[in-house]
C-alpha cells in the first residue's frame, strides 16, 4: 500500500527513522492496517486524510500526501476543494496554509488546474439553496440546538454558515455531495468536534454514504490526527448508526 502511495520514495515517506523501530510502527499500523481496511474506496480514503491533515495542518505530511493523491488518479480540482472545504471547521487560514502546499505539488508535478467554473450568485441564492441543502442533509435536526432560527446569540453567525458552507462551498465543483459529506466527517473528527461528527455522520447516509463508509472515514483520520479524537468520535456516532 506504502508503494502504491508513493512511488519510489516508499521507502522513507517523510524521511528517516525518527527512533528506532518507528517508520516500521507507524508503516505496520497506517498502511497495513488502516489504509488497507475495506470499506471505503482508495479515493475516498485520500480525501479523508487530506482533510485529517489539513485540518490540524501537519503540512509536510500533507505535501506527500498531495502527491500521493494525484499518483492515484485525485484531480487537483478534487484536492483544492477538500482543502478549501477544511476551513469551515478548522478555520480558512488552515485552508490558506494547505492550498499553499498543494499549489507547490501540482507546480513541482507540472500539473495544472482547471480555471474556475463557479457560478455568481446572488446572496438570496446562496441562502435558498443553503437551506435546502440544510434540508436534504439534516432534516428538522438542521434547526436545533446552534442552528436554532430563533437563538438570538448563534444567530448572529449560523446564518453566514448556510449562505457560505452550504451555499456555497457545496456547490462549488471538484466534489459531489458524497464527498463533502466524507471531507465534512473526516475534518470534524480531526478537530475533536464530536457533536458535528455525530450530526453529519448521520447526515452522511443521505447523500449515498453507507453506515460502513461513515465509519471507516473516521478510523482513516486516525493515523494523522490521532486515535483518540477517532475513538471519541466513533462513540459519538454509536447511537446516531444504531
Amino acid at each position: 500500500m506504502r508503494a502504491r502511495l508513493f512511488g519510489d520514495e516508499a521507502s522513507t515517506p517523510g524521511g528517516g527513522d525518527a527512533a528506532p523501530g518507528f517508520r516500521e510502527l507507524m508503516s505496520e499500523v497506517t498502511y497495513g492496517i488502516v489504509w488497507s481496511r475495506p470499506g471505503l474506496a482508495l479515493a475516498d480514503r485520500m480525501i479523508c486524510t487530506l482533510a485529517a491533515l489539513g485540518a490540524v495542518q501537519r503540512l509536510p505530511a500533507l505535501r506527500r500526501h498531495v502527491k500521493a493523491a494525484l499518483t492515484i488518479g485525485l484531480e487537483p480540482r478534487t484536492i483544492q476543494e477538500v482543502l478549501l472545504q477544511i476551513g469551515i471547521y478548522a478555520g480558512f487560514a488552515a485552508s490558506e496554509d494547505s492550498l499553499d502546499v498543494a499549489g507547490a505539488v501540482f507546480s513541482e508535478c507540472k500539473v495544472s488546474v482547471p480555471s474556475d467554473g463557479r457560478e455568481t450568485a446572488s446572496l438570496e441564492t446562496l441562502a435558498a439553496r443553503g437551506d435546502a441543502l440544510l434540508q436534504t442533509l439534516h432534516g428538522d435536526r438542521g434547526r436545533q440546538g446552534y442552528a436554532a432560527p430563533d437563538n438570538p446569540v448563534t444567530g448572529a453567525l449560523y446564518p453566514v454558515a448556510i449562505e457560505y458552507g452550504y451555499g456555497e462551498i457545496w456547490f462549488r465543483p471538484g466534489l459531489d455531495h458524497r464527498q463533502r459529506a466524507l471531507c465534512a466527517v473526516a475534518g470534524f473528527t480531526a478537530c475533536r468536534l464530536e457533536s458535528q461528527v455525530k450530526k453529519f455522520g448521520r447526515s452522511a447516509l443521505n447523500v449515498g454514504l453507507s453506515r460502513t463508509e461513515v465509519i471507516e472515514a473516521v478510523i482513516q483520520t486516525a493515523p494523522f490526527s490521532g486515535f483518540a479524537p477517532a475513538l471519541n468520535a466513533l462513540a459519538a456516532l454509536t447511537d446516531a448508526l444504531s
